[in-house]
């Protein structure tokens, strides 16, 4: 089996899910006592959100390949970074690293391509939601159209990511407001929702809207299971 490297702690909270998810799937598809080959390098999330509110990329992508090397010199094969605002600088990072890096926006298009659908919604941070990277890679490798919620409700949404989920907090006011954006967005055209956020997961469930919900984490950490086995 090979071994998955984590860039983490952007929030933990999610790094956590990263963990969970990736050796259950290992511990279902081989069973017995078998858990994943795991190296996890996790981030002081307070610099990289400095970094990202003061606009500097490039500042994050030495930040993230710094720990890409780290892993890389500690033995692992590829690398997850477990968060979908920083897949922003994702290409440079692999490229200085010099080991794949497994997109979460490549491994979600396939998987609203497997369903059919050409519209979805995307909830996320507002550099996720209103810059165009990760929307311009899902139309251009997928030919999928991408809706973001208005103003107020991106403003809302980030809000919730940072000062709520970031931070533990789960509110159920919150999961409400949610539910009442997504419902808009689909009213807007959205054939299903993308959870561009991989602290959003621990808010929103698919029960909590009827079209297909896209957990960003859960598909990221499939994917890197199904590659570590291959």
């Amino acid at each position: 089996m090979k071994t998955i490297g984590l860039i983490g702690g952007m929030s933990w909270e999610s790094s956590i899910e990263y963990y969970r998810l990736i050796n259950q799937s290992v511990a279902e598809k081989l069973g017995g006592l078998h858990s994943a080959r795991v190296l996890l390098y996790s981030l002081d999330f307070a610099d990289i959100e400095r970094i990202q509110c003061e606009d500097r990329w490039d500042d994050a992508a030495s930040v993230l390949t710094q720990a890409g090397i780290a892993l890389k010199q500690g033995g692992a094969d590829f690398i997850l970074i477990c968060t979908n605002t920083m897949h922003k600088v994702a290409d440079v990072v692999e490229q200085k690293v010099g080991l794949p890096v497994v997109s979460i926006i490549d491994v979600t298009g396939s998987a609203i391509v497997k369903q059919g659908l050409k519209t979805v919604g995307l909830l996320g941070t507002r550099f996720v939601m209103e810059e165009p990277f990760y929307r311009d890679r899902l139309c251009k490798g997928f030919n999928i159209d991408v809706i973001i919620p208005h103003a107020e409700g991106r403003g809302l949404i980030h809000h919730i990511i940072y000062d709520e989920l970031c931070r533990g907090k789960i509110s159920e006011d919150s999961r409400r407001a949610c539910i009442e954006i997504m419902k808009q967005m689909k009213s807007d055209g959205a054939e299903g929702v993308i959870l561009g956020c991989t602290e959003l997961p621990l808010l929103i469930h698919p029960r909590d809207i009827d079209v297909p919900v896209f957990d960003t984490s859960r598909l990221h950490a499939e994917a890197a299971v199904n590659l570590a086995m291959t």
